[in-house]
């Protein structure tokens, strides 16, 4: 199951910048996870520094 990113987001980049398959990109209001691209390895939820991503 893909990770998503919750409204907690600050849209500070750390989560894009860590993805190995370039899954994350930056959404209207806060950065978002291509569910389809995601491969569910935790590296994004390791760096948000907010908490904001969680398995989905």
């Amino acid at each position: 199951m893909a990770h998503v990113i919750s409204d907690e987001c600050v849209s500070c980049g750390a989560c894009a910048d860590q993805c190995p398959t370039g899954a994350i990109s930056e959404g209207a209001s806060h950065y978002e996870i291509d569910a389809d691209a995601c491969v569910d390895c935790g590296a994004c939820a390791d760096q948000c520094p907010t908490g904001a991503i969680s398995q989905g």
